[in-house]
């Protein structure tokens, strides 16, 4: 812990009230040192449980309350949801026997941002009151690539909320799960920009709850573009599969390789529950331009459940969607150029990313729009025999915010829709006719923008 030493520079001996003082001393300083968590250091004369209420000056009628530290002499709490520059009064409650005692109250302010954590997030929005209150209430997931990683937590008005920070590697990827935690890909600054070689997950308190490196147990790939949990807590992710083949009859080397992509399932303990590649059901040599995309074959971006459990892959180089049987590795269809799913012309998209099924129950992509230089979002509507599609809608974005690389779209309520326009380094909130009604800023190209319910985090996080 890094003591707190510009506000607080000594340990407390602390008196309770109602007796029963058993608190022997108490520090205080940052968690992890982390701006936006403090930690409280308590020693105890008895065994107890001890844990902290805790509030802003600026509104005492919002109480806070730590995790509990259930038993033992000595305890370590952790204070979230810090606002930067702000008067914070506390305590700390022991509990034995049932009965608790709390200590006297003692205040400390939080200090101001390191100058490489501030505006890095702008925010406008000429019209707020046509955003839903969900939206307003609610917060954005983001992360940096580059060393030092970091994930972001960050509310709509641009306002940093939560961070974590990863020294050495770039977080390429970030997901927030149903767990209430984030879990990424960790990659150093010489693999590509979405490619990794390390799982990690966290909790908001900054707790490590999962930490997988290549080379240890069955993670023996780089992995890449995604990583998820699924309904049993295992790890979900893309990994890059390069296979040696003899390409002489296209030109190539006797000893040539091929680089496609697989879908590989891990336990918590990095043993492989299940593992599923393109080779399985493709053969390269169907592609006439094999020599030409042999260094990145496919190129898988996203990767998520469809309603019945199985599958939906995206292929950026491919500009397809296909659905893979989770059981089987069948390839149930494919949905794209040169697909196995019937499209109308106005259902085209060329390149996708962040393929998943809506709300709605829509099939729903960013259309990156290489071919026509101008990105987008699709929803489909995909006969459950997988013989056709329709296009149950499809708005196309400005111009201006063109994005032919990376990029999200995500349902905010029936009618909105979150991108993010990766490489132009914004993020927005559109309707269906693609007008703009919020933009956010971001001093780094965040690879996808997540949107995070305030329900999900209201333990951490408070408006």
């Amino acid at each position: 812990m890094k003591w707190f030493a510009v506000v607080l520079m000594v340990v407390f001996a602390s008196c309770t009230s109602g007796g029963g003082n058993i608190i022997r001393e108490i520090g205080i300083g940052l968690h992890d040192n982390n701006e936006l968590k403090i930690q409280v250091d308590v020693a105890t004369t008895r065994d107890a449980k001890v844990y902290a209420e805790y509030w802003a000056d600026s509104l005492p009628s919002r109480r806070m309350t730590s995790a509990a530290s259930e038993s033992g002499l000595r305890h370590s709490l952790v204070l979230g949801n810090i606002v930067p520059q702000t008067g914070y009064s506390f305590r700390v409650v022991t509990v034995r026997d049932g009965a608790e005692s709390r200590s006297k109250v003692y205040t400390f302010r939080s200090r101001a941002l390191p100058m490489w954590l501030q505006d890095q997030f702008k925010y406008s929005c000429t019209n707020p009151e046509l955003l839903p209150g969900s939206f307003k209430e609610g917060f954005l997931l983001i992360n940096k690539r580059e060393a030092p990683g970091l994930m972001y937590i960050v509310d709509t008005k641009g306002q940093l909320r939560w961070y974590h920070m990863v020294d050495g590697t770039g977080v390429k990827v970030a997901h927030f799960t149903k767990d209430t935690t984030v879990i990424s890909i960790l990659g150093k600054s010489d693999e590509p920009t979405s490619y990794g070689s390390e799982i990690l997950e966290v909790n908001l308190l900054g707790d490590t709850l999962l930490h997988l490196k290549k080379g240890q147990g069955d993670l023996q790939y780089t992995i890449h573009h995604e990583v998820m949990k699924d309904r049993v807590g295992n790890v979900v992710t893309i990994y890059e599969d390069p296979r040696i083949m003899d390409l002489r009859r296209i030109g190539g080397s006797e000893r040539d390789t091929v680089h496609g992509d697989g879908i590989l399932v891990l336990d918590k303990q990095g043993k492989r529950v299940w593992q599923w590649s393109v080779f399985d059901v493709c053969d390269p040599f169907a592609d006439a331009d094999l020599k030409k995309h042999k260094s990145d074959w496919t190129h898988a971006n996203s990767l998520s459940f469809d309603t019945d459990g199985n599958y939906l892959v995206s292929f950026y180089n491919l500009a397809q969607v296909w659905k893979v049987d989770a059981h089987s590795g069948k390839v149930l269809w494919k949905l794209g150029k040169g697909g196995t799913i019937g499209l109308p012309a106005s259902g085209v998209f060329s390149q996708s990313h962040a393929v998943h099924v809506n709300p709605q129950g829509s099939l729903m992509l960013f259309d990156n729009g290489v071919d026509k230089k101008r990105s987008g979002v699709f929803a489909f509507n995909i006969r459950p025999d997988g013989s056709a599609a329709t296009v149950d809608w499809h708005f196309n974005l400005p111009a201006e915010i063109y994005n032919d690389r990376m990029g999200s779209a995500y349902m905010i309520g029936d009618s909105l829709v979150l991108c993010c326009c990766s490489k132009k380094h914004i993020t927005v909130l559109a309707d269906k006719k693609g007008m703009l009604l919020w933009t956010l800023d971001t001093a780094i190209p965040p690879y996808r923008v997540e949107f995070i319910p305030a329900a999900m985090v209201k333990s951490f996080i408070l408006n």
